[in-house]
């Protein structure tokens, strides 16, 4: 795995720090020294305005003019004198609004819209205010001081307004100049800074550039590259550390190397699945066995935790509940997933410390087992119980002629003909388990040869001919009795099924029933159909119609002779030969039976070779 290099990342880290610093440092004073001389100018502006009225003559010599309106023309001459020597407009204003006097062209007018009506009336409420704004001058907004003291009687009583007005151009252009002279500053030292920064960083990084390197190298096994400590500070140190380091991993790594490869054999051919996780869920180790249970490529499986992947598996031993239950110990599940059985054990798992660090499961396929362990189970209950009903009946008349209850000879004859009969159900019952066990088992000769399966099918409805006519019901052949359908198959097995289906449907075909009997060829099998219009099968009973010693219906089933193993052997006879048998039925409708055998070679050739 490629290890990404961080020494330029971080070196570009301390510089952007460093130039951060200084880009806040020198923003926070430069915004202080703004504010602060934008508050000294406004200050210095305000205290020459109120030093011309309270300092000066001009607010007393108004006093003995009032009222204003009778002395115009003194009034405008005294204003014209205070305003040589000042930057400022000053405007005498009547309690009527109107301008009285002033050094500018507005005399005479109402001072509505001219000056600012909010200070106008302030003032005439016998309080003095200021406040800044703009006014419209040639075109543009210039930015202006206003100011405003009460002209009162000797009586107190308000007589006009002393209104000033200043500009405030130049202080708005010293503070231009000003955030100019800052920015640049701040331009320059943002310069040096970055000059500096790149130097200090690589100072820094360059080591940590030789380390990483050497670690890169290490990751991938070579051991052989040492750092260069070059400075007595903790970089210095932290090259020497690494050496020691790789020192002591070449040491452990070579002994671990070792028990992993045993472990790694140990893990990989076992027959059982092994999974291992930590405590968040993230897979730590998985051997083939359980990759193939859990059915996820390796790549996937790494890059998925270990409740994604159960989710699909098994829903219910998440990772949380594999905790709560092994907490005081190991424990298992069995449970079943697409048709298999599996056996999980799981228990936590402890480090060096003893602390908990994760669980450990291993999952082994037990559907064999379990399979084997129902159908001897099934077997006994089953042979237990077919045979129980023969032998008590058995028994039973039996000892009812041992008793010498029955001295009619013609009752005596009834009971030994019931005795015989069940006798040979019996023999019949052992002898279907006997055929389909040696089947299971292999054991059963094979003598698979190429046959003329309709020429089979033929001799078996000769056969039943008679037993179906007794019962009045009508057998129709479909197929064609000179036509040659050739398949690989053993004769006589393929007759016992023909004929145990055949049988089947006369048994549950009402007398005066009918019974229809096609062979045919499609897809490249050869197939029998036999279709009936008998008593049918529940829909909740045909999934089980092959199981042995299932009945649809039991008690016409025993009085007909039947064991329950006839459907189970013709299924496995049929698989045996590559094939087929498959039921398709609806309760009071009638039954339809289809075998299916894979044509023979010859036959799939266009040159069938039949006996």
């Amino acid at each position: 795995m490629k290890i990404k290099k961080a020494g330029h990342s971080l070196q570009w880290k301390i510089i952007l720090l460093y130039c951060m610093l200084v880009f806040l440092a020198t923003t926070i004073i430069g915004v202080f020294l703004i504010n602060q001389l934008e508050d000294y100018y406004v200050n210095s502006a305000r205290t020459d305005m109120e030093k011309t009225v309270t300092e000066g003559t001009l607010m007393t010599s108004l006093t003995p003019l009032l009222p204003l309106e009778e002395h115009r023309d003194e009034i405008q001459t005294n204003v014209e004198a205070w305003a040589k020597p000042l930057s400022q407009e000053i405007f005498v204003v009547s309690d009527d609004l109107r301008i009285v006097a002033s050094n500018n062209t507005n005399r005479g007018r109402s001072a509505v819209g001219i000056l600012d009506d909010g200070l106008l009336l302030h003032a005439l409420s016998g309080k003095s205010a200021q406040n800044q704004g703009y006014i419209v001058s040639g075109g543009g907004e210039i930015h202006v001081m206003n100011m405003v003291f009460p002209i009162k009687t000797e009586q107190g009583e308000i007589a006009g307004v002393l209104y000033l007005r200043s500009d405030m151009s130049s202080v708005d252009e010293a503070m231009a100049q000003s955030k100019s002279i800052l920015l640049r500053a701040m331009l320059i030292g943002l310069l040096i800074t970055f000059i500096l920064s790149f130097f200090i960083s690589r100072s820094i990084t360059k080591p940590i550039n030789d380390v990483t390197e050497k670690a890169e190298k290490m990751a991938a096994g070579d051991f052989s590259h040492e750092v260069q400590a070059k400075a007595d500070d903790e970089i210095g140190r932290l090259a020497e550390m690494f050496n020691y380091l790789r020192l002591q991993l070449d040491d452990a790594l070579s002994q671990i190397e070792g028990e992993k490869n045993k472990l790694e054999t140990v893990l990989r051919h076992m027959a059982d699945g092994l999974l291992a996780t930590d405590l968040s869920g993230k897979i730590i180790h998985v051997n083939q066995a359980a990759i193939n249970i859990l059915q996820h490529a390796q790549p996937d499986i790494e890059n998925e935790d270990y409740d994604s992947i159960m989710l699909s598996f098994n829903p219910g031993l998440t990772l949380e509940t594999l905790k709560e239950r092994c907490a005081n110990g190991p424990d298992n599940e069995i449970f079943e997933v697409s048709g298999k059985t599996y056996d999980m054990r799981f228990d936590k798992f402890r480090d060096e410390n003893g602390s908990e660090i994760g669980i450990i499961m291993i999952i082994q396929d037990i559907t064999q087992r379990i399979k084997a362990e129902n159908m001897q189970m099934d077997f006994v209950a089953n042979v237990s119980h077919e045979l129980k009903t023969p032998l008590t009946t058995i028994k039973s008349y039996t000892e009812t002629l041992l008793d010498g209850v029955a001295d009619n000879r013609e009752i005596e004859r009834s009971f030994l003909e019931i005795i015989d009969l069940e006798a040979d159900r019996m023999s019949r019952l052992v002898s279907d388990l006997l055929q389909l066990f040696r089947m299971e088992s292999k054991q059963d000769g094979s003598n698979m040869v190429e046959g003329n399966l309709i020429g089979v099918l033929s001799l078996a409805l000769t056969k039943v001919e008679l037993s179906i006519a007794g019962k009045h019901q009508k057998l129709n052949c479909l197929f064609d009795a000179d036509r040659r359908i050739a398949v690989v198959m053993e004769r006589d097995h393929i007759e016992q099924v023909i004929l145990n289906v055949v049988s089947n449907a006369s048994k549950y075909t009402q007398d005066g029933g009918r019974i229809d009997i096609d062979a045919f060829v499609a897809d490249k099998e050869a197939r029998i159909t036999v279709s009936d219009n008998g008593i049918g099968i529940p829909e909740n009973a045909l999934s089980r119609v092959f199981e042995r010693f299932f009945r649809v219906d039991k008690a016409r089933s025993r009085s007909m002779g039947g064991t329950g193993l006839g459907l189970s052997i013709s299924k496995q006879i049929m698989e045996d030969h590559g094939g087929r048998i498959e039921i398709d039925s609806r309760e009071g409708r009638g039954t339809r039976v289809t075998l299916a055998l894979p044509l023979a070679p010859s036959m799939m050739r266009g040159t069938p070779n039949i006996d």
